[in-house]
């Protein structure tokens, strides 16, 4: 169907399931959260398939949640709501999840990255964890984002907000590698091979061995963090900043003369 946002393919053994919203950046809006939610059950009851790979169509991987949906919605409407079963699943599939990021993520989108056992971008993606920038906090990707990066460097931009290049998220372990355009594919293809040598439950059993109790707690964790992110998005700072994103504008908070 035309109007789909999220494409699904099966080839030699890897699902690939495609973000393909361009016009908005891929951002999680209500459509695409649930076709992204329902291509990778797809993937994952599938015995023929063995890896999932997440693609995007357009230069942007994922801007993070549709903040015109957020906008004047209250807190038991905000898209985060449903954002934590899509990071829960990819997470803890007993498949292997590879991120391919043509271009940049931000805020979920980052969220989405980290919860992916393997993460590729080229060199000249960017990343930032925009949230406090339009007052909002980034707890829900928190549980998939803090175990993969360094303590100081999470402090240092879960605080500012600032874009780092994916040189930095490979150093600080948000990726696995940066690399140039042309290679990005053969590089993906390469991990793809990799993974399908090894046997679907020895590697299911793997995964669990290697993320040991973040998975357990996974569930708790994010109920614990929803009602802060939902009551965020939906509390006046977070309108505020949400309408000043959109009216291309510094929020209230900003101090006046600051042009950056």
């Amino acid at each position: 169907m035309a109007d789909e946002l999220v494409q699904y393919s099966v080839a030699d053994g890897a699902a690939t399931v495609t973000l393909d919203s361009p016009h908005n950046r891929n951002a999680l809006s209500a459509q695409l959260r649930r076709e992204l939610g329902a291509g990778l059950e797809k993937a994952l009851g599938d015995d023929d398939v063995r890896v999932v790979v997440l693609d995007h169509t357009g230069p942007v991987f994922c801007a993070g949640m549709d903040l015109k949906e957020a906008r004047g919605s209250g807190a038991g409407d905000q898209g985060v709501n449903e954002f934590p079963a899509i990071l829960e699943r990819i997470w803890t599939s007993p498949k292997p999840v590879v991120a391919k990021l043509a271009g940049p993520a931000r805020a979920g989108g980052v969220g989405i990255v980290a919860a992916a056992d393997i993460a590729v971008a080229v060199e000249d993606a960017t990343f930032a964890f925009s949230e406090v920038r339009i007052g909002v906090v980034p707890a829900l990707i928190s549980v998939t984002v803090l175990p993969r990066l360094t303590a100081r460097a999470a402090h240092e931009l879960f605080l500012t907000g600032d874009t780092f290049d994916a040189a930095r998220a490979a150093e600080i372990g948000l990726i696995n590698a940066a690399v140039p355009a042309e290679r990005l594919d053969t590089e993906v293809a390469r991990y793809v091979r990799s993974l399908t040598l090894g046997g679907p439950t020895a590697l299911a059993a793997t995964k669990e061995l290697l993320q040991g109790e973040t998975s357990a707690g996974m569930s708790e964790r994010f109920a614990a963090l929803l009602e802060t992110s939902a009551r965020f998005f939906a509390g006046e700072e977070g309108q505020e900043g949400i309408t000043a994103f959109a009216e291309k504008r510094k929020p209230n908070w900003v101090p006046a003369g600051q042009t950056s």
